[in-house]
């Protein structure tokens, strides 16, 4: 990394869009790469009131910004006032990364694909697996779009039966996909786990600083699980800590946190950053053991 890291009238801007955004560890991670490639570029969060969205993207155009990550609350209502969104991000109607090409806003969502290099890295497949989601939010709707095209069968879980229901048959008749919703109530999961190959815990249940909380009892897991939580802080969170006991295979969030920064950054800049710098800031800021 340079020794000396100097803003001219030439840096250019990458930045990240939410609300609240005080929390990301974007430009924790972000920053640290773009000086080590020596890139003339400075990565900034931007609070956008939902209400400011529209004025946001256009600020995006006219300022030159170069690209933005976007995330909750906007990762839905941003996409009318975009130009091109990517073929399957459009189908899960959500997008987390723009990319500024003249003023032309080109869109995609890194979440799912960073999701699912994190798992291969880790040795897991998804080709001909049978998948149970404990929560059909956000983060569980983009991963289960693109998943759909390899596993055997999904099967999507929530507190709210109606509304995995509903994000299921959405992604059934999008993708062609073998994909089921049910509530998530311990009767369920205990029958839908026994064919379970991958188990991915979609919801803040186990997140700091409640870290004695998880989504299921220990005595559901059984050793032939992969168990992915897309929690991150702690790295390794209850449900991975029983997981572990009983013999799984498991992984935490923060690679799936690199990864969909590093798939952004590779489109932004056309170079391939150090990810696992990006990784030791995150880990460094957060003082996660």
């Amino acid at each position: 990394m340079t020794e000396k890291y100097i803003l001219t009238g030439h840096t250019k801007i990458f930045c990240i869009i939410g609300h609240p955004v005080e929390h990301s560890m974007s430009p924790t991670m972000w920053n640290p790469a773009l000086q080590e490639l020596g890139l003339d570029y400075v990565y900034v969060a931007f609070d956008v009131h939902p209400d400011n969205l529209e004025n946001a993207v256009d600020a995006l155009r006219f300022l030159g910004i170069r690209g933005a990550n976007v995330t909750i609350p906007h990762k839905n209502s941003i996409i009318k006032f975009l130009d091109q969104i990517d073929p399957i991000a459009e189908k899960m109607g959500a997008i987390n990364t723009v990319k500024n090409e003249g003023g032309y806003l080109k869109a995609t969502n890194t979440d799912a694909p960073g999701a699912k290099k994190s798992l291969l890295d880790a040795g897991c497949s998804i080709e001909g697996k049978n998948i149970l989601f404990l929560g059909s939010g956000g983060v569980a709707r983009s991963i289960a779009y693109l998943f759909s095209e390899e596993a055997k069968k999904i099967v999507l879980t929530d507190i709210v039966k109606e509304r995995a229901v509903t994000i299921a048959s959405e992604i059934k008749k999008n993708m062609d996909a073998n994909i089921e919703g049910e509530l998530a109530s311990e009767k369920n999961i205990s029958n839908l786990i026994r064919k379970t190959d991958i188990l991915i815990n979609a919801t803040p249940i186990g997140m700091d600083p409640h870290i004695d909380a998880s989504p299921i009892s220990k005595d559901l897991l059984h050793d032939e699980l992969f168990v992915f939580d897309v929690i991150y802080n702690p790295m390794e969170t209850k449900l991975m800590k029983e997981a572990a006991e009983v013999g799984c295979k498991t992984l935490g969030g923060l690679d799936m946190l690199v990864n969909q920064g590093v798939i952004a950054f590779e489109w932004f800049t056309g170079k391939t950053p150090n990810s696992k710098l990006m990784k030791n800031k995150i880990i460094e800021f957060l003082g996660i053991k």
